[in-house]
């Protein structure tokens, strides 16, 4: 059976305005802002998707509920979108922790079986080297050497 990829539903203008007492003209500002961003037909005429239609409620909502002028808007919709991405990074990099969990614990056995301490020497010399420096800060009847 060969399956068939659904059509995306489709809206016009005039039908978004109907459905949610806008005037067209305020969907026309609302992209001439950069707020929404409708497909066009081959007729240059303007198709909003069920996405767009999320998009417009969550605009709507900000300015008529809340108060938010259409600067504000643009800053929270450009917000939510570098927060979602920065989900989408966390999700890959975490899935890339999970993948790759055996392989660290691998090495830090290795590293911690082929040196015998504690602490690493590096994080030794590190820390000597920060005692020395307070040391040196007080004053010769407090040290204790």
């Amino acid at each position: 059976m060969a399956t068939r990829k659904r059509k995306e539903r489709t809206y016009t203008i005039s039908a978004v305005a109907a459905q949610y007492g806008v005037h067209p003209q305020t969907l026309r500002l609302y992209e001439r802002e950069g707020l929404l961003k409708p497909s066009r037909s081959r007729g240059n005429t303007r198709l909003y998707t069920d996405a767009d239609l999320e998009r417009l409620e969550l605009i709507l909502s900000l300015t008529r509920e809340l108060g938010v002028n259409l600067a504000g808007v643009a800053i929270i919709l450009d917000m939510r979108e570098k927060m979602e991405e920065m989900r989408r990074e966390f999700e890959r990099f975490f899935e890339y922790l999970q993948a790759h969990i055996h392989e660290f614990a691998q090495y830090a056995d290795a590293q911690a079986s082929s040196s015998g301490a504690l602490v690493p020497a590096s994080r030794v010399a590190a820390l000597r080297r920060r005692d020395e420096a307070r040391l040196e800060d007080q004053p010769a009847f407090e040290r204790t050497e």
